[in-house]
């Protein structure tokens, strides 16, 4: 009986310990945190829960992924467009998709000859989860084009296209609901995955990760970002271009709960997060709650990490994503109507 009363209480310290040694990072408790570029930030009304933002680097069109997330029974979300050279006036651009469109992560894909799609995660209400695919037009004018949707691709948080069909996509959670699914968050079990959808059948493509989240890949199309939010890390995988297998090559550590990757015509990796994730479920819950917002800068050839915003006073909370073009980033927000648009150096 006393050998079972200390492997208990032994099993009761690992558990504390574990979760002292993943909470108190994800925390954000010894962050130190500066309102850096905030003050030049232009806050542009689009609609609830600009989620995800890209950027056409021809064109200087900035789609925004908007959906209302605190209330699914609010009437569903749409793509948005908004010109960074042409006064910033938002314009809904996805007039033809499905009834009950409620977007999350996007993806745009162009073949460099003038072929452009955009790839949008949707969650609609009656439940399941698909992949809209999109072609763009002028004026980034959205005309649907097919729904994609298979078995492992249970829970989508963002993806990137790699071609006119295929896209990786990152399921956040291997666990939707029940005491697993409390386990997997605060323990950072690893039950988290991405996917691949080679254009006619779905498979795994990555398994173990710790709340998958931003996923985004090289120009040259050989290298594949995951951000992991437990783990406040990036993992870098080389991509067999031919059959889609992704083989992990190194972990890029970044200190802060990433969300959404971008990625600049440098190659740099631009990085919306949550360095308080505490503050963050707050914020869920109350819209009156500040959440920290804060985008990063990661080379991904030195792993070198560059805090370039942060706002601590709410002009936007809980950001997502920082996407840029030129000297012009623009963030979005889980939650929040609005995205900021800023002058960079």
């Amino acid at each position: 009986m006393r050998k079972i009363l200390w492997i208990l209480l032994l099993l009761a310290v690992v558990a504390v310990a574990r979760l002292a040694w993943v909470m108190v990072p994800v925390s954000g408790a010894f962050a130190s945190l500066e309102e850096t570029l905030v003050d030049q930030c232009t806050r542009v009304e689009v609609a609830p829960g600009t989620e995800d933002v890209t950027i056409d680097p021809e064109t200087r069109i900035a789609f925004v992924s908007a959906a209302e997330r605190r209330d699914p029974s609010l009437p569903a979300g749409g793509i948005y467009a908004l010109s960074l050279d042409g006064g910033l006036d938002p314009i809904l651009v996805s007039g033809d998709a499905p009834d009950d469109f409620r977007p999350h992560g996007i993806s745009l894909w162009s073949d460099g000859a003038g072929t452009k799609r955009l790839f949008v995660i949707n969650h609609p209400k009656a439940g399941g989860h698909v992949v809209e695919i999109f072609d763009v037009g002028a004026g980034g004018a959205l005309t649907h084009v097919k729904g994609v949707s298979f078995d492992e691709m249970h829970s989508p948080n963002d993806l990137v296209a790699v071609s006119a069909e295929a896209f990786y996509a990152s399921n956040d959670r291997g666990f939707m609901d029940g005491l697993m699914a409390q386990f997997e968050t605060y323990f950072a079990l690893p039950f988290s995955s991405a996917v691949y959808w080679d254009g006619e059948n779905g498979s795994a493509a990555v398994s173990s990760l710790a709340f998958a989240n931003g996923i985004n890949v090289s120009a040259d199309g050989e290298t594949v970002y995951i951000a992991e939010f437990l783990r406040h890390q990036v993992g870098v995988y080389d991509r067999d271009v031919a059959t889609g297998a992704l083989t992990q090559t190194r972990v890029l550590p970044v200190g802060t709960g990433a969300d959404n990757i971008e990625i600049a015509e440098d190659g740099a990796l631009w990085i919306g997060a949550h360095p308080k994730a505490f503050d963050f479920l707050a914020h869920a819950e109350d819209p009156a709650a500040i959440a920290p917002s804060q985008v990063i800068r990661v080379d991904p050839e030195t792993g070198d990490v560059e805090q370039v915003l942060i706002d601590l006073s709410g002009k936007l909370s809980g950001s997502s994503v920082g996407a840029v073009n030129g000297n012009t980033l623009v963030v979005g927000a889980v939650f929040d109507p609005a995205v900021l648009v800023c002058p960079l150096p």
